[in-house]
């Protein structure tokens, strides 16, 4: 008979914090209650996040949101099977906000403790959406990472590629800041491309002349710089169409250059011969549509199913975390109460350490 888990899940790596209750059941994964309580306006005046006032935002929220996520599901402390936290990697305050507070569950219910991989939750959700069998070709692109990761099981991660500068999101959330767009920057940008012409603006397509799925967004943000910068010489400012169309330029340079480091990366994942092909894509910059119709494309290419969950599961979210740490329980693993917080984790612990660290979290 298949075992029932019920587990809750902690979520606060970055700007979001998340609680959510994910019950597994005959084979079968349900989200019970998903919470999420944001930090957009905390940090807006200050053009991106601030890591102290973020981590002072969980510790206030933190046990709001596991309140209503219980409260959502129907649920007492007592009915369930585990608390899975995420312990890295991230903003160290904050992971370190939902540690304790995962640490003090468990010491007083007696539940085990899992700690979780940020990153291990975005590469599990295809199972937790689509019960995707392993292995799968997973592209982790957000605000703070981007990595193409072979998942050959819950704990069994093979990086074929990165960013070795800023991942997309940051990218974007910076595009967003020069050309005087709200954040998140991701949505505004997509937003203000669709009234713009994608091929007005010549920006570079990073490492494309480079065998490898390695990518760079670092010097794509510099040309935009130098190309708002020349309208507004020319101009004594920035016309509304010229705006739209650097976002759109911009937002077609990431696309082709995600597209093709995939064709890439699907290449040599279909060399593995896996049973059911499929290339899954999560993070907040998945929620991208036209990005996301670009790689779908490339998935048909070769033949490889192509999965992206639904846009509240693209972002940070505790449902992700909970399901992660179902996986790791089922596979023996136990946390005790000396679970450390992690500002880097590494998925794939024998490939080299990618470069750079994003302002959202530190690359792993």
């Amino acid at each position: 008979m298949a075992q029932t888990l019920t587990f809750l899940g902690i979520e606060s790596s970055c700007d979001d914090t998340a609680a959510a209750v994910v019950r597994l059941s005959d084979g079968r994964a349900e989200i019970l209650a998903s919470v999420v309580a944001g930090q957009t306006e905390l940090h807006a005046a200050f053009g991106g996040v601030v890591p102290e006032l973020a981590a002072r935002a969980h510790a206030e929220k933190l046990d709001l949101c596991i309140e209503e996520a219980l409260l959502r599901a129907n649920l007492p402390l007592a009915a369930l099977d585990g608390i899975a936290v995420t312990a890295g990697p991230g903003l160290i305050g904050g992971v370190l906000s939902g540690v304790m507070c995962a640490k003090g569950l468990a010491a007083g219910t007696g539940l085990p403790l899992i700690g979780v991989n940020h990153l291990a939750g975005h590469a599990l959700t295809p199972r937790l959406t689509d019960s995707l069998p392993f292995p799968y070709l997973m592209l982790l692109v957000s605000g703070g990472h981007c990595q193409f990761l072979v998942a050959h099981g819950p704990e069994r991660f093979t990086r074929l590629g990165g960013t070795i500068d800023d991942a997309p999101g940051e990218a974007f959330d910076k595009t967003a800041k020069l050309l005087g767009l709200p954040q998140p920057g991701g949505p505004a940008v997509e937003s203000e491309a669709r009234q713009g012409n994608p091929k007005r603006f010549a920006f570079p397509r990073p490492l494309l002349d480079r065998p490898g799925c390695d990518m760079s967004f670092s010097g794509l943000k510099t040309a935009l710089l130098r190309a708002r910068d020349a309208v507004v010489l020319e101009n004594g400012g920035l016309p509304r169409q010229t705006r739209a169309d650097l976002c759109a330029g911009f937002q077609a340079a990431v696309a082709d250059v995600l597209a093709e480091k995939s064709r890439r990366a699907l290449k040599e994942y279909m060399a593995l011969s896996p049973t059911v092909p499929a290339f899954a894509v999560a993070g907040g910059v998945a929620a991208n549509a036209p990005i996301r119709a670009k790689l779908e494309a490339i998935s048909a290419e070769v033949g490889a199913r192509f999965l992206a969950p639904p846009i509240s599961l693209c972002t940070d979210n505790a449902a992700m975390i909970a399901w992660a740490g179902i996986e790791r329980f089922q596979s023996g693993a136990r946390d005790g109460l000396d679970l450390s917080a992690r500002p880097r984790w590494p998925l794939d612990q024998n490939a080299p350490a990618m470069l750079g660290a994003g302002k959202k979290g530190a690359k792993a």
